[in-house]
């Protein structure tokens, strides 16, 4: 297992960005955890203008895959006095693997106040909780997770989830991380015939401009609202240890077979 700080702390910077290599544990499959490669282009963005305000959006397309020594580069788009667009990339030795645009943007006063927002359903694992994590061989070795065994739909996930190691990790870098370590909800449609299937995009929201949480514990929460003709959108949602909501999300899926 190699933290995610380890793996920035040896990238070699430039200019523009930072070279760094995927450890074989954070891989899924044939290419990199995606929460993992969207961490680190956020970090990318972070770095290149350190005075940001709060980041509030990310649009990531997952293009290609992701292996080995990656190169991370960010772009500024465009700064006006409320907000900033960055643009980061993640190569590899295929080529462009994953492409995000980041959008910071500080508070501003208004006479509108609206929350309808769910709060999270199940309260976080106790001291003496059994949890669970995946082998070092793969992404989720990196993840504690637990399971309320709630009574969940056909495509649903509802899972708390913690790096196992999160030091040294600016708070949004650790979100991003993590928002994206449940499975899809349509593997559960799946995995009886081990379909195998791949995010194409993330769309994630974040309601608070300082999440934070206790214990590292968030719960993370994927339902598939359509899988079909290879395709399936889920909807996504993320809420800290006292149930408040942190982001919202959708992502679609492909589906191979």
């Amino acid at each position: 297992m190699t933290p995610i700080a380890d793996i920035l702390a040896a990238a070699r910077s430039d200019e523009s960005g930072f070279s760094t290599v995927i450890p074989a544990g954070w891989m899924q499959g044939r290419t990199a955890f995606g929460g993992l490669s969207a961490a680190l282009a956020l970090q990318a963005a972070l770095d290149l203008e350190p005075d940001l305000p709060p980041l509030r959006s990310a649009q990531i397309a997952f293009i290609g895959p992701l292996a080995g020594e990656v190169t991370v580069t960010a772009t500024r788009l465009r700064r006006g006095r409320n907000a900033a667009f960055l643009q980061s990339d993640v190569r590899s030795a295929a080529g462009l693997g994953l492409r995000a645009t980041f959008v910071f943007m500080a508070e501003l006063p208004s006479v509108v106040v609206h929350d309808e927002a769910p709060r999270g359903p199940i309260a976080p694992p106790v001291a003496d909780a059994e949890l669970y994590t995946g082998p070092e061989t793969f992404f989720t070795g990196n993840f504690n997770f637990w399971d309320s065994k709630a009574d969940l739909g056909p495509t649903e996930w509802l899972r708390w989830a913690r790096l196992r190691t999160r030091e040294g990790l600016h708070p949004m870098v650790e979100l991003m991380a993590i928002g994206d370590a449940l499975p899809p909800g349509a593997f559960k449609l799946a995995a009886q015939r081990q379909t195998p299937l791949s995010s194409l995009n993330w769309q994630i929201n974040f309601l608070t401009p300082e999440p934070v949480t206790e214990g590292g514990w968030w719960l993370l929460h994927a339902r598939a609202d359509t899988a079909h003709h290879g395709y399936s959108s889920q909807r996504m949602s993320i809420w800290n240890a006292a149930g408040e909501p942190v982001a919202e999300a959708m992502q679609g899926v492909a589906i191979f077979g």
